[in-house]
């Protein structure tokens, strides 16, 4: 028997506040007039009014011990009358004709076989894709209250319901049957027949549990799918039939086990464990596709780590260029060698510059021994001069490089920072997944990759479609795949959907 909390039928709740008795059960001036009009005494008056106000708040008539005191004495006082009075009935026949009375106030038609075939057509339409009873029982409340018919009891709607889903319940197990070959029924039931000496039985084996996220585990799983898949065809026995009736069958027949599930008749024994097949082959892709997942965001943590690490040492490489950066800077700070080597230079050459002064290219020899007074070597001294210390002031910085380990070292330092830049972890995760190609190439075989449905960017095609056409490229080509394979962006999200 279904429980009453369980639906919508209309009950008195055990307390009712102040509000809600002010509310659903104060009769109004005209209904007290004409309670008090249509009866002969206080108790007649009382009771007609305490079977109007509950039928106005409920949609049918609760039996008299039903009604709560608090509710009864609510409406007493509310129509003023003595506090000895109760709410009874002189004879059956006199409660039948106020519940006539309150029916035509409400507009409620009162028939019986009406509402009981409106309740049961309602039930068992509902129950080809709901197997819960309260839910039967609720719809049809609605149905009910939409007819304007008065709700039967609750029992009689409970009974109904329970016969209406059995009823619906083996015409769906037996369609199910019916879809199936003579060779996959037997194959079903055989799973319930113990097998070797350690009283096992294949009927658990749907029931099993994927465990931890390895690929020891991993491979076991691809063996139960195919194991699974070679049962039959779920999608053709289970034509028609709604998911939530599928998913209730399957829980029916996996809360028992292989000895309770021989107590049921041979017909519906099929069709639940038909229903459990369905459910173990749907299970299994979602454990394939969870393992995977975490698998991949294993992988994708150690990329991580290891990038973390490489930050690490390139923090004290970094630290490094900046000493070699300092040292560089010192050398050619205004203090530094380099500075004074420039400006000795440049004042050596202002001298023989002012010495030369006034001459030019086509000025002859005579020219010039007049102007330096016969003597030429000094100048050119000084230019030289100048020259050596600037090569001079130049080389204290080669020195400095050199110090620092020379210009290859600096430059590999530098391209070594520069190669995992940011957060670019993609390019760290194929040597994490070289040990793991096989078993992915093993799950293609066994489930149905599809494109996640993500908006596609303008001018270009959707990333999901182009992971699976590099999967299918790395398929053909079992060699080490190139980067853009494995490490492309949508595999960090979701790694390509897995469709059952």
């Amino acid at each position: 028997m279904t429980s009453i909390e369980r639906t919508a039928y209309p009950r008195f709740k055990r307390l009712i506040t102040a509000r809600e008795l002010h509310v659903f059960f104060t009769p109004s001036e005209e209904e007290r007039a004409w309670a008090e009009e249509v009866t002969d005494t206080d108790e007649h008056q009382l009771a007609l009014l305490v079977a109007l106000k509950s039928y106005q708040r409920m949609g049918c008539f609760p039996k008299a011990h039903d009604v709560p005191d608090q509710v009864v004495e609510f409406v007493r006082r509310a129509a003023e009358l003595p506090e000895s009075t109760l709410p009874v009935y002189a004879s059956g026949r006199t409660a039948e004709r106020y519940r006539s009375w309150v029916r035509e106030r409400c507009q409620v038609r009162y028939d019986g076989p009406a509402a009981r075939a409106l309740a049961e057509e309602t039930m068992r339409v509902e129950a080809a894709s709901k197997n819960n009873p309260a839910d039967l029982i609720n719809i049809a409340l609605e149905k009910l209250v939409e007819a304007g018919l008065e709700i039967p009891r609750f029992s009689t709607l409970d009974a109904m319901a329970s016969t209406v889903r059995g009823q619906v319940n083996e015409e769906i197990l037996a369609g199910i049957r019916g879809r199936m070959t003579g060779q996959e029924r037997a194959r079903l039931l055989g799973l319930a027949d113990v097998i070797g000496l350690d009283g096992k039985t294949l009927f658990n084996a749907l029931k099993q549990n994927p465990g931890r996220a390895t690929w020891s585990h991993f491979k076991r799983l691809k063996g139960h799918v195919e194991w699974v898949d070679g049962l039959g065809d779920p999608g053709k026995w289970l034509e028609g039939v709604a998911a939530a009736k599928v998913s209730d069958f399957a829980g029916e027949a996996e809360a028992q086990d292989a000895g309770t599930l021989k107590d049921y008749t041979e017909a519906r024994r099929v069709a639940l464990i038909a229903c459990l097949a369905a459910r173990a082959r749907m299970r299994a892709r979602d454990d394939v596709a969870t393992m995977f997942c975490k698998r991949m965001a294993a992988k994708a943590k150690k990329a991580r780590e290891e990038l973390a690490e490489i930050h690490r040492q390139q923090q004290e490489i970094v630290e490094r260029l900046i000493g070699n950066y300092r040292t560089l800077l010192q050398q050619v700070d205004q203090e530094g060698p380099a500075q004074r080597a420039r400006a000795r230079a440049a004042a050596l050459t202002k001298e023989a510059l002012d010495a030369l002064e006034g001459l030019d290219e086509e000025s002859s020899a005579s020219e010039v021994a007049q102007r330096l007074g016969g003597k030429v070597s000094p100048a050119f001294l000084l230019l030289a001069e100048g020259l050596l210390v600037q090569s001079n002031g130049l080389g204290s910085l080669l020195s400095a490089v050199d110090g620092l380990g020379g210009f290859e070292a600096q430059y590999a330092q530098i391209e070594k920072v520069s190669a995992h830049h940011g957060d670019n972890w993609e390019v760290l995760l194929h040597g994490h997944l070289k040990a793991d190609r096989p078993v992915m190439f093993d799950l293609s075989d066994v489930i149905e990759l599809k494109a996640h449905l993500h908006p596609r960017p303008r001018g270009g095609r959707g990333q999901g479609r182009r992971v699976l056409r590099d999967a299918e490229l790395a398929e053909g080509h079992p060699g080490p795949p190139p980067a853009r394979v494995l490490c492309t962006p949508p595999l960090r999200g979701d790694a390509a959907q897995v469709a059952s």
